[in-house]
């Protein structure tokens, strides 16, 4: 039978995702819109968004953080163009994300003295293959495969190479070793469900140094320098943005920043993720059509919680029938209003993609399981 009750919210895209619970465009009436982003009150705004996000995080003493262009993609390529070709470079790859970071690095950057480290989706590389001689360039969680590193034990304390980690789903969701990481980057449209199209930058200390004393062979455009004439330019993680940024955003960024500290900082917010998983899970564990894309639970995603359709009748199905299947079940919660935006990404296996991330209710994850169950059995008879 069609369920009756509703998510009161039936937000579950991974990207743009769920603004925080309670939102409404009346956190943006203090917006510094129509002044500069030089002023010293837009600056100060600015500056707020990244001493919060690194007292919430608990970035490391010594690491620098800043708003750069081009949401978390800016981010990733600021620091591949800006790092790389020092050393060799070992690329790990699960998903399309990691695997356009590859691309990057050996058709655009060209660098030969790349390795490429790649599982399909469901699964991870071997890490005991990675050479920490080399710098190193991964995606902590798998935005569209729902595969994350389950911890950064296998990256050493005595690294010669850096770090470099698109961590955009992970952040202010999983519990992240920031002393592993020499370069940290995130959007502010993922787990804090602010606005699109602004990124995060965090340095360590040994990638500020690679900075200083390393030039690239190739030219860099202007969002991409974070140095001159040999040195950091600090205004960058004070506040003075490479490029003009937008006040509406940077507001809607402090907003979902102030309504985390409010409810308990980075604990609420893996708590939060952590029971949306659970639930799923728990469900998941009682269905016999539906069950993970990770193959491990160890490795499960909870934010961009990635499910494969397991029936007989449906795994029989030509792989074209099957994604039009998968499809069919986002469109029918669609037309309900249940649930927007859940399936699969373009490039993954056909199947079902609910964001788990900390803005998103628990109850609205339970209230949207039902009408799956009932979406699948609609599927099997057209």
């Amino acid at each position: 039978m069609k369920p009756t009750t509703k998510p009161t919210r039936p937000f579950f895209s991974s990207g743009p995702c769920s603004k925080r619970p309670g939102w409404s465009l009346d956190a943006l009436d203090g917006a510094l819109v129509g002044r500069s982003h030089r002023a010293k009150a837009a600056k100060a705004r600015i500056q707020e968004v990244i001493e919060k996000s690194k007292s919430i995080l608990g970035i490391p003493e010594g690491y620098v953080c800043g708003i750069v262009p081009a949401s978390d993609t800016g981010a990733v390529e600021m620091a591949m163009w800006s790092l790389l070709g020092a050393r060799g470079v070992d690329m790990l790859a699960w998903e399309s994300f990691g695997s356009g970071w590859v691309t990057d690095v050996i058709k655009q950057l060209q660098l030969e003295n790349a390795r490429k480290l790649l599982a399909d989706y469901g699964q991870l590389p071997d890490f005991s293959e990675v050479d920490f001689n080399n710098d190193v360039v991964f995606t902590y969680n798998g935005t569209t495969s729902g595969v994350k590193v389950p911890n950064l034990d296998w990256i050493p304390d005595d690294r010669a190479g850096l770090t470099i980690c698109d961590a955009t789903s992970a952040v202010f969701a999983m519990d992240i070793d920031y002393s592993k990481l020499d370069v940290v980057t995130w959007s502010w449209q993922k787990v804090m469900g602010g606005e699109a199209a602004h990124g995060m930058i965090v340095l360590s200390p040994r990638a500020i140094e690679r900075l200083e004393s390393y030039t690239p062979a190739w030219p860099l455009p202007k969002i991409f320098r974070m140095t001159k004439g040999g040195k950091l330019i600090d205004g960058i993680f004070e506040g003075a943005t490479i490029n003009t940024v937008s006040m509406l955003c940077v507001e809607d960024a402090l907003d979902g920043l102030k309504w985390a500290e409010g409810i308990g900082g980075l604990p609420a917010l893996l708590e939060r993720s952590n029971a949306n998983l659970k639930a799923i899970a728990d469900w998941a564990e009682t269905r016999d059509w539906i069950d993970f894309l990770a193959e491990d639970p160890a490795t499960r995603s909870n934010t961009s919680i990635c499910l494969k359709i397991t029936a007989d009748w449906y795994q029989a199905l030509p792989e074209e029938e099957q994604a039009a299947k998968a499809k069919q079940i986002v469109s029918l919660l669609d037309n309900e209003g249940v649930g927007y935006d859940f399936g699969s990404y373009r490039d993954a296996p056909a199947g079902i993609r609910i964001w788990g991330g900390a803005t998103v209710e628990t109850a609205d994850i339970e209230a949207l399981l039902p009408w799956l169950d009932w979406a699948f059995e609609e599927i099997k008879s057209t």
